[in-house]
């Protein structure tokens, strides 16, 4: 039976359509996919995330058991700063992409995908030196408020001053009398927060937003659109463009690894991957012909299998039909051509610089 978040009850008040998503029960949508998809990018939109895991390490030398099994640099960040990176295999794959969270150097809070909640609490566990990981997955909810106007929104409900919170950058405050973890991160391209509260505080802090962002054209937003959202900024979604398979280095997320910071799961595997070159690369693309690229459609060249979409879409704001796929390094600059088979038919493609969509 699929889990249920805080906000299930909210979602069916507001007809949402519910599906199955990493085992929970989550609204793809309310409205449609492209109104919902607009909404953030015109003004504003909101997701429940409470499904996303919460795996914290607290006490003496808690950065440096995190930092040992991240691919990214915590040491290098500021208190109040989070940190986007990989949680690797030994041979380099992807268990999961996180976001790491330095309160200090005696608490870091790590938040995991809802699918991998389990496995990579698991995993820490096993290779953690130091610090033991403590999993509060079930501590938090989660609602990310996302768009040009989510700013104006959320500074309405707080008295922090927001203009103070850079990107990738985090505080706790009160939000609508609700005491969160308030983090200017989020997954759609956007200006944003993603908010951390209490799970009995999320539905009053949901129709609080609700409520409050009415003037701004906020509107509740569903699996759907985060995933057209995510795709048009190439955003990698685990289990479709990432996972134990493929690496950091491969995935063109070299920038969270940081091979000198010291000794890190995965880091010898990227080392000797880096020193030999990547077999394949991960690209943005567009069809050229009519047709929508989908997940596990073949990528040929000259008639021959090169690699698979992993994520496509009609991008509602691009308004172009995008993919993202492994293909050859020789195939992965921009401008190359290739070709995808939609249903028996060969659909002319061409890599293109990412991400799809920029504001302006």
């Amino acid at each position: 039976m699929a889990r249920k978040t805080p906000l299930n009850a909210a979602h069916r008040k507001l007809g949402a359509r519910m599906v199955d998503f990493a085992g929970w029960e989550m609204p793809v949508q309310y409205t449609s996919v492209i109104a919902e998809h607009e909404a953030v990018r015109n003004q504003a939109g909101m997701f429940d995330v409470s499904h996303m895991g919460e795996i914290v390490f607290k006490g003496p030398g808690a950065l440096e058991t995190a930092n040992r099994l991240l691919t990214n640099d915590l040491a290098r960040a500021a208190d109040g700063q989070a940190l986007y990176s990989g949680l690797l295999n030994e041979r380099g794959g992807f268990l999961d992409d996180v976001v790491a969270y330095r309160f200090s150097a005696d608490h870091i809070f790590v938040c995991v995908n809802a699918a991998n909640r389990e496995k990579d609490f698991d995993w820490m566990r096993r290779h953690a030196v130091g610090v033991a990981p403590a999993d509060a997955s079930d501590d938090w909810a989660q609602l990310a408020v996302q768009g040009p106007k989510a700013a104006a929104i959320a500074q309405r409900l707080t008295a922090f001053d927001l203009s103070k919170l850079g990107t990738y950058r985090f505080t706790a405050g009160g939000v609508a009398g609700k005491q969160c973890i308030v983090s200017r991160t989020g997954y759609t391209g956007e200006d944003g927060f993603e908010l951390y509260c209490a799970p009995g505080d999320a539905e009053a802090l949901w129709y609080a937003l609700l409520e409050e962002g009415q003037r701004d054209g906020l509107k509740p937003a569903g699996l759907g659109a985060r995933d057209s959202l995510r795709t048009e900024m190439k955003y990698a979604l685990y289990g479709n463009d990432i996972d134990e398979e493929h690496t950091p280095l491969e995935a063109g997320l070299g920038w969270i690894v940081k091979l000198d910071k010291g000794d890190f799961l995965g880091a010898e595997a990227l080392r000797k991957q880096r020193a030999e070159g990547v077999k394949k690369r991960l690209v943005g693309f567009e069809l050229v012909e009519p047709g929508i690229p989908r997940p596990h459609y073949p990528i040929l060249k000259d008639g021959q299998r090169v690699g698979e979409v992993t994520s496509g879409t009609m991008g509602p704001s691009v308004k172009k039909a995008i993919g993202i796929g492994y293909v050859p390094p020789e195939l992965a600059a921009e401008g190359s051509s290739f070709q995808v088979e939609i249903r028996g038919r060969l659909v002319a493609a061409r890599v293109v610089k990412t991400p799809f969509w920029k504001r302006g």
